[in-house]
């Protein structure tokens, strides 16, 4: 039994030594996606849609708690002079206004999301085209996204992120 595990570590290092070799001559790039969406001008364009679709829903917010405001203090400034039948009326539209509220900002939500989906969906397809051909035309063998990997060390002179920059950027 103890020639067998040995026979057995023996194969084990020999495989490991065998794959050395190979693996020193992996050519390994990271690049940063983050900083390619922020830089890049599709990258750029993308953000300024989410940032006016977002603008606009805040405004629209805005609006919706103004006039939740407007009620609120016309409902404490009459709630003792008006008949119990009209301070049901505005204790209803208080609640109403509520839960519009809360579905606009649950709608809100739901609408950034998907946009911000769409829009960074279409710079990932758009961009992945271009990590594959400068790994191809540069022989590497493994590209890492810098940040979402679990890489924790990488050489600046393995960062392939300048170069995607500009080629997508001219790739208009």
């Amino acid at each position: 039994m103890y020639c067998s595990m040995i026979r057995t570590a023996a194969v084990a290092a020999l495989v490991m030594a065998a794959a050395i070799p190979a693996a020193a001559q992996a050519k390994v790039a990271v690049i940063d996606v983050q900083r390619v969406v922020a830089e890049s001008d599709p990258g750029k364009e993308a953000i300024q849609k989410l940032k006016a679709i977002s603008d606009a829903k805040v405004l629209e917010g805005q609006t919706l708690q103004q006039e939740m405001a407007a009620l609120q203090e016309q409902f404490n400034k009459q709630r003792y002079t008006v008949s119990e039948q009209r301070l049901a009326e505005m204790t209803k539209e208080l609640e109403d206004k509520n839960i519009a509220i809360r579905r606009f900002e649950d709608d809100a939500k739901r609408e950034l999301e998907e946009a911000r989906r769409r829009e960074l969906g279409g710079l990932e397809g758009r961009i992945l085209p271009i990590i594959n051909q400068i790994g191809v035309e540069e022989g590497i063998t493994v590209i890492f996204n810098k940040f979402q990997s679990g890489l924790v060390y990488a050489d600046e002179a393995v960062d392939i992120t300048d170069d995607v920059i500009l080629r997508f950027n001219t790739a208009q």
